[in-house]
């Protein structure tokens, strides 16, 4: 979600060298971005000494113009701190309404270089080179049921498998998840090869990002709930069913796609921003029906 605020410092400033230090999964959406020059995996997170090695690797970096970050934790400021940087910003929030989260990083990036721009779509550009190529008289339907953030995100696999197995006639199935949900994924596979359904991959804790990213870009359809790869879809403007739960859709939700649909419960426990349920009973998901969804599937049709 701060693709656009980072196009819109390109557009300022057309030949510029950018660094990307960060997580290894986080860092991967820049991969291929032509103003990309270095890519720097943040190694002070698992040291017990963080404080030195965030000095060390901020001063191994160099001098920069220009040195931000569109985090808020404290370790994160002092990144930008030990930067050897002329202008240097760390992200904030300028306001407490409710705006999507893209806008208010390009806020941030805006107050940073004393601009006034708004947003545009996310950009994430691509290997040149297909990684994989679709062949089939079908179409191409994702499903992407886990969700970093916890387990209150996650609709359930039943209602997950039902939905692909009501599409499976028109639509071949990618099954995909990182290396902590591939139970879920798994789930989902038992009920399809249950009910027969073959034309499936599975590639949950199979496929690295840049690959993630490869394959969702190719898909005709996608069903998943509020998640990372659910923005990469919407910076392909793929159409997209997105599942809610516990999270704010009007700061969170796909941004700029116009094949978005939005399925929620609007109880008035949500959103909690939990984790987990505080309720214990999970309603804003268990109460969402496979024919809910499948009815959002033919509204984008």
């Amino acid at each position: 979600m701060a693709t656009p605020a980072i196009e819109n410092i390109v557009n300022l400033h057309p030949n510029v060298d950018i660094t990307i230090f960060g997580s290894a999964i986080s860092t991967r959406v820049f991969e291929y971005h032509p103003n990309v020059q270095r890519i720097v995996i943040d190694g002070s997170r698992k040291q017990k000494f963080r404080v030195f090695h965030l000095y060390k690797q901020a001063r191994q970096l160099g001098r920069f113009d220009c040195a931000i970050s569109f985090r808020r934790t404290l370790a994160s400021k002092l990144f930008v701190w030990f930067c050897e940087a002329t202008l240097k910003g760390n992200y904030r929030r300028y306001t407490k309404r409710a705006i999507h989260q893209v806008i208010r990083y390009n806020d941030f990036v805006n107050k940073v270089f004393k601009v006034k721009v708004s947003a545009s779509q996310l950009t994430i550009y691509k290997n040149q080179k297909p990684v994989n190529t679709h062949k089939s008289d079908k179409k191409l339907l994702g499903i992407n049921p886990g969700a970093s953030y916890g387990s209150a995100k996650r609709w359930y696999p039943e209602e997950f498998a039902k939905v692909a197995g009501e599409l499976s006639g028109q639509y071949d199935i990618v099954i995909f998840g990182g290396p902590g949900e591939t139970d879920i994924a798994s789930d989902i596979e038992k009920s399809l090869i249950e009910n027969g359904i073959t034309n499936y991959q599975n590639l949950a804790g199979k496929t690295s990002i840049t690959a993630l990213i490869e394959n969702i870009s190719n898909l005709d359809l996608f069903i998943t709930g509020d998640s990372g790869p659910m923005h990469v879809a919407a910076a392909f403007q793929v159409p997209t069913v997105a599942i809610f739960g516990p999270t704010k859709d009007d700061e969170t939700s796909q941004w700029m796609n116009d094949k978005s649909v939005i399925v929620k419960k609007n109880l008035k426990c949500q959103p909690c921003m939990k984790r987990t349920c505080p309720l214990q009973h999970h309603d804003c998901m268990k109460l969402i029906t496979a024919v809910e969804v499948l009815d959002a599937v033919k509204r984008l049709n």
